[in-house]
């Protein structure tokens, strides 16, 4: 990754990084390795990974999920293995596995992921489930609900509802429902760089500002959508405070009642939230929401927080 250009994301990097701003870019300069999360659903751990072996990928288990592997070699793109094509697994970063782990969704529940699609973690929450309960999985986008359908038919998943609305609207077409949810915003991605070098150059202000609004919108929802004594995960792919603890904070103002429960690290490196940005001071709760730093992880980048409505 080159030295940042646009001058509005670099003077934000600057000011979130400080002196680690340098070991970022060095670590968004590179090709992030693969992973997958073998899908129990349709394989057995072991025959996939035989398989995978036998044709000369080398994969590396990994101790915070015992679904999740580094792909440490690959003789030909994984995903175009006859293994990938009957949904054995799927290919997902490391740091993206993490939201549904923290939010536990238990077999037999009653789980929506409001903004679904591509559906990672909607399939993940469904092997989680054991293909029990149901997930309401939403999202606005059609062509991204062909995707979002596209992987849950290819993982042999049965317990999901695939929805398309505007998330917002199920703060009062569903109070009170649901056991858990799933909140993994559109947001303006800064810990994909990597990935998406192209972030750096449409990044903006103004972008953010949309953003915001949007997910605002979304976290109110998706509380109301909560039955008392629910738990709800709101994360982002993105460093930006306004994206992240100022998003949890808009919901500790409009429901003060609500908790945000400390979680624990799966053995990564997670930092405490921002308790303030620049002029602007969070509500103490918001400390419990957890960064996740790419260039310290060598992962992307996230942002992670676990909030429960009280009985």
């Amino acid at each position: 990754m080159k030295p940042i250009q646009n001058s509005q994301l670099a003077g934000l990097l600057e000011d979130i990084l400080g002196d680690e701003l340098e070991a970022f870019i060095e670590w968004m300069s590179q090709p992030l390795p693969n992973s997958i999360r073998i899908n129990t659903l349709k394989v057995e751990k072991d025959e996939l990974i035989g398989r995978l072996e036998s044709q000369g990928f080398r994969l590396k288990p990994l101790d915070f999920y015992d679904a999740a592997f580094r792909v440490e070699h690959e003789p030909f793109p994984i995903g175009k293995t006859l293994e990938h094509f009957l949904g054995h697994f799927y290919v997902q970063e490391l740091a993206s596995m993490i939201p549904p782990l923290v939010l536990e969704p238990k077999p037999g529940e009653k789980v929506l992921d409001i903004a679904a699609a591509p559906g990672s973690k909607t399939t993940q929450m469904a092997q989680m489930m054991e293909n029990t309960g149901v997930i309401v999985a939403n999202d606005v986008n059609i062509d991204r609900i062909r995707a979002l359908s596209h992987n849950i038919d290819r993982l042999g998943v049965l317990n999901t509802i695939i929805t398309e609305f505007d998330g917002y609207k199920f703060g009062f077409l569903t109070p009170n429902t649901f056991d858990k949810v799933l909140i993994d915003a559109p947001c303006s991605a800064l810990g994909t760089l990597h990935r998406s070098p192209e972030v750096a150059r449409w990044w903006s202000w103004g972008r953010v500002g949309m953003l915001v609004r949007t997910q605002r919108a979304l976290i109110l929802a998706g509380y109301q959508a909560l039955k008392p004594g629910g738990v709800m995960v709101y994360s982002t792919c993105t460093l930006v405070p306004e994206e992240n603890e100022g998003t949890v904070d808009f919901l500790l103002s409009r429901h003060p009642e609500a908790e945000v429960l400390p979680f624990q690290d799966f053995g990564f490196k997670m930092d405490e939230a921002l308790v303030g940005w620049r002029r602007k001071t969070y509500d103490p709760k918001v400390k419990a929401a957890r960064r996740l730093y790419p260039h310290r992880n060598k992962t992307e980048g996230f942002f992670i927080a676990k909030i429960r409505k009280p009985t």
